[in-house]
């Protein structure tokens, strides 16, 4: 059976999954307050810029005197620094609240333990850990880029039976269900950033959008164009939200133009004449990009492979066959021996519609 405090925490949990697609670069935060075994206020951090969960929650008060010893239970440590908005343990203090459950130390350097302990020193009871792995996994790419300075990165892929993406022809649409492809819509809407690379854009010419009714932050689509082939009219273009372009050409005659058709250029360092994977991770971090989904074909998955730089494989398999001829998931040209096979250990499976969702990570 669930405590109480696990109880309240599973709530502030869900309060933070309503920010799922519009905090970045924030992480996800609910809280709740509690008093007398009663919730008397709740409130989650919407938007980066705006008010933190713990102060919205406070804000919903029917009256502020009502949080005088009550309970504040927040999915995340109360940051002690003033950002945009002022320090939220300093808010907790101020109104009065008695005790504090925290379901996770705040990774970012910033806070780090500094908000527990000024709640601490202030007299208020606090108790951290309830409910921790729960709390993590919503937000899997701020805690990535706290510790690491890099993204977490998911590679979303669908294929067949046979493990094909594609027809030898490079047909592709549709090998899965329309369920799939509502379930990546989602996946794209958590994502700071929805990469691919520039033979992508060239043989299908997408729009790597959010189409949901949901209030969605556009994610940023970022292309990886070694050789600054981007075409100066394309779908994205004429859609919401940002496109860069990520590029070790020199060419400045092409990147003015692509400039002036709507494109940002950015110049990253190349790796045997191609763009450094660990140089353009090390870039997307540097910008505060916390979740990147991949949506690429075999060349730059088989490179992100290699290179070790994807933390979650998504693969959607629908129940049909393409045979022997079609495309493949990934271009691996170095394996030759059972030896030098990649390993990957299976996550998650669940069927979507028909087909099955697996989510693999490196072994």
């Amino acid at each position: 059976m669930l405590s109480q405090d696990a109880i309240y925490m599973a709530r502030a949990i869900k309060l933070a999954e309503k920010g799922k697609y519009t905090t970045d670069p924030n992480p996800r935060v609910g809280c709740v307050l509690v008093k007398n075994k009663q919730v008397i206020a709740e409130g989650w951090h919407v938007k980066a810029g705006s008010g933190h969960a713990e102060v919205n929650a406070l804000k919903n008060l029917e009256n502020v005197d009502k949080a005088m010893g009550a309970t504040a239970s927040v999915s995340l440590e109360p940051c002690s620094h003033t950002g945009k908005t002022g320090p939220c343990c300093d808010a907790l203090i101020v109104a009065g609240i008695q005790r504090v459950v925290v379901a996770m130390q705040d990774p970012n350097p910033l806070v780090a333990g500094q908000g527990l302990k000024k709640m601490q020193d202030a007299g208020l009871e606090v108790d951290c850990g309830v409910l921790r792995e729960e709390a993590e996994k919503l937000n899997k790419g701020f805690i990535k880029r706290m510790v690491t300075a890099l993204p977490f990165v998911r590679s979303k892929m669908a294929m067949s039976l046979d493990g094909r993406t594609a027809m030898a022809s490079g047909e592709s649409q549709w090998i899965t269900s329309s369920a799939s492809r509502a379930d990546v819509q989602k996946l794209r809407a958590e994502s700071s950033v929805v990469l691919t690379g520039i033979n992508t854009v060239l043989d299908d010419n997408p729009s790597l959008n959010v189409r949901l009714e949901a209030d969605v932050v556009q994610p940023i689509r970022v292309i990886l164009d070694s050789g600054l082939k981007i075409p100066l009219a394309s779908k994205m273009l004429g859609l919401a939200g940002e496109i860069w372009v990520l590029t070790c050409s020199s060419d400045q005659q092409k990147i003015l133009k692509a400039e002036n058709a709507g494109y940002k250029v950015y110049q990253i360092k190349s790796a045997n004449g191609r763009l450094d994977l660990k140089a353009v991770m090390n870039f997307l971090g540097q910008r505060q990009i916390n979740n990147v989904m991949v949506e690429a074909g075999a060349t730059l998955n088989g490179a992100l492979l290699v290179a070790e730089l994807v933390d979650e494989w998504v693969v959607y398999m629908a129940p049909c066959i393409l045979g022997d001829r079609g495309r493949g998931l990934f271009n691996l040209p170095a394996l030759h021996k059972m030896a030098d096979k990649k390993q990957l250990n299976i996550k998650f499976v669940r069927q979507v519609g028909p087909d099955l969702k697996l989510i693999f990570t490196m072994k």
